[in-house]
């Protein structure tokens, strides 16, 4: 298998990718974010709330807005609603010591801030978790998780070990940068499954040149190596307030001055998870008011070919429901 491996991976290196998709309309920034709007033909006046997308602080925005084929975006917006990502951008050597919370306060709520009506948030892995601290601070009209880890006692001790192993060897070195390079990320997710990243290559190594098949694999791995580093501080949090402390879990963390608990929202909430997902396991997902397990791995959960069926419309109804 693993010169099969390599075979794939030499393919995957010399592989013609596509053109990205064509980008939506800028709607706000703050400092490196930038809000994007993909139903641009709706009118503000719009009695739907606007739906903001929020990804991970770590790989690119794009895991949503993959291909003009395989974007959840695209197909909420071709659903009707006035779907928004959020693109965190690139830090600048002045924004080391913008945290997590820094992130959520002087970042996600003033673009918030800029919508016309109070928002549906839509949060994907880490990017729900800042979710919930938002819908704390600033009035949300719903909220929804994806594969969101919150109570991190429900990682396995054997993972959170390696994370904790990865972040002592790695922090000197992030100390003195100002920030967390991509690839110190990389290292810790392939820790966790490294005979999965064997099998993938090898399989890749045997799909039909041309065929959809490569272009999405290329797609999705081309979104997996590729990233903005974390500033500092908000890798120092990831690490040692969320991951090591569990502060989310135990209701100790505090953004914007306030203590973020999921109890005390007051508006519809929903969380959903993976009972296959070897990134954030299903036991880590927050306790919000409904709550849905799905059997598609943590990044099949968005982009597989039974991610449509399986998750973006069941979550559009949803939206739909809850007034977006």
């Amino acid at each position: 298998m693993r010169r099969r491996a390599f075979i794939g991976l030499r393919r995957y290196q010399e592989a013609q990718r596509l053109a990205l998709p064509s980008p939506p309309a800028l709607v706000a920034t703050v400092g490196a974010a930038r809000l994007l709007r993909y139903r641009s033909d709706l009118a503000w006046q719009s009695d739907r709330a606007p739906i903001v997308f929020i990804p991970s602080l770590i790989n690119p925005p794009q895991v949503l807005d993959l291909s003009e084929s395989r974007s959840m975006l695209r197909h909420m917006a071709a659903a009707g609603h006035d779907a928004h990502l959020v693109d965190w951008g690139t830090p600048s050597a002045a924004d080391r010591e913008l945290g997590l919370d820094q992130h959520i306060t002087d970042r996600l709520i003033p673009m918030l801030a800029a919508l016309p009506r109070p928002p549906i948030l839509v949060g994907y892995c880490l990017g729900g978790t800042i979710a919930i601290a938002a819908a704390a601070l600033h009035r949300v009209t719903a909220l929804a998780t994806i594969a969101s880890p919150w109570d991190f006692a429900g990682f396995p001790s054997a993972d959170l070990a390696e994370i904790a192993a990865l972040w002592r060897g790695a922090k000197p070195v992030c100390d003195r940068l100002g920030y967390v390079p991509m690839e110190a990320l990389q290292s810790g997710f392939w820790a966790l499954d490294p005979q999965r990243t064997v099998q993938k290559y090898a399989a890749f190594a045997d799909i039909v040149p041309g065929s959809d098949e490569e272009r999405a694999f290329l797609a999705v791995e081309d979104w997996a190596n590729e990233g903005a580093p974390l500033t500092y501080a908000a890798g120092q949090q990831l690490f040692e307030t969320l991951y090591a402390a569990n502060a989310s879990g135990r209701a100790e963390w505090r953004v914007g001055g306030a203590i973020v608990n999921p109890a005390t929202l007051t508006c519809p909430t929903l969380s959903i998870a993976s009972a296959i997902d070897r990134i954030v396991p299903a036991a880590a997902a927050p306790p919000l008011t409904e709550s849905r397990i799905l059997n598609l791995g943590h990044v099949g959960m968005i982009l597989s070919q039974r991610a449509p069926d399986m998750l973006w419309d069941p979550l559009s109804l949803w939206l739909s429901r809850h007034g977006g």
